[in-house]
């Protein structure tokens, strides 16, 4: 009896066994593939941020010599800054963009001494209090290197050149006498401030942060460098005046939208299983 039942299963797994051979597909099933591709394509951007500004100096001719000489004191209070610009994302270590940034007005505070006039409260020594302001946007082509990137954080460097327009408000000038005499002070004078495009450049460093697939905070410092000009006009006998040209060292936070930024992944479907018809033996 033992015999029959050890014969019984035995046939029974032969055949499970040749049937389940039989139900096997002719290939193996291959894997879906798929490819990540590099984040490229056009951006727009935008940026707000705190400008430190360095006046470089200041010059104006003395109308009665004709010679010109430096402002005893020329400074140039910071301003705030805003920006936008459009790019695009060569590859992941390469981009370039466009941007147009507006300098807030800015304070200048200035002061010159010398001797005395004809006519007048400065009979014999005295001292001037300069009073204007300056705005600009910058126009300027940019380049930046992406050095990689860490979990969320890509560090980078750039640099740009273009060309940045400075307008200069009235300078009100108030010459005082300072001898001891008690003459007091003249009228103020109004010289007619001045505008120009003056050559630019800048250079760039910071970290972009990922905070969607297409959308990028922006953290850095940008210094830029913006030539001399004409500053002020010429008015009763004094003038016209230039500035040396100033420096700006910006504290900068914005965002980039990458349009197509979201890495989109290939995938091709399974082969079809070729079925075939069981075969009993």
């Amino acid at each position: 009896m033992k015999r029959s039942l050890s014969g019984v299963f035995a046939a029974l797994l032969i055949t499970s066994n040749a049937y389940a051979a039989d139900l096997m597909p002719a290939e193996p099933i291959a894997a879906p593939e798929v490819t990540v591709t590099e984040a490229t394509g056009w951006y727009l951007r935008g940026d707000v941020g705190y400008g430190f500004n360095d006046l470089r100096g200041a010059k104006y001719f003395q109308g009665s010599n004709a010679s010109e000489v430096d402002f005893d004191r020329s400074d140039l209070d910071d301003a705030w800054t805003i920006g936008g610009g459009v790019g695009y994302q060569i590859n992941n270590y390469l981009r370039t963009d466009v941007t147009l940034d507006y300098l807030g007005k800015s304070d200048f505070h200035g002061s010159t001494s010398g001797g005395g006039s004809a006519f007048g409260a400065c009979q014999v020594t005295c001292s001037s209090t300069d009073l204007s302001s300056l705005t600009a946007w910058s126009l300027m082509a940019n380049a930046y290197v992406d050095l990689g990137t860490y979990g969320y954080v890509t560090p980078y460097v750039g640099a740009g050149i273009g060309g940045t327009y400075v307008k200069w408000k009235d300078l009100n000038n108030t010459s005082c006498d300072t001898s001891g005499s008690g003459n007091g002070c003249d009228d103020t004078v109004i010289h007619g401030g001045k505008g120009g495009w003056r050559f630019s450049y800048g250079l760039m460093a910071g970290a972009s942060i990922d905070v969607t697939c297409n959308v990028k905070a922006d953290v850095g410092y940008r210094f830029l460098h913006v030539n001399g000009g004409d500053m002020f006009g010429y008015n009763e006998n004094g003038g016209p005046g230039r500035d040396k040209g100033f420096n700006v060292h910006e504290a900068r936070v914005g965002a980039r939208y990458l349009f197509g930024g979201c890495q989109t992944a290939s995938y091709e479907p399974a082969p079809e299983i070729p079925l075939q018809q069981p075969v009993y033996k």
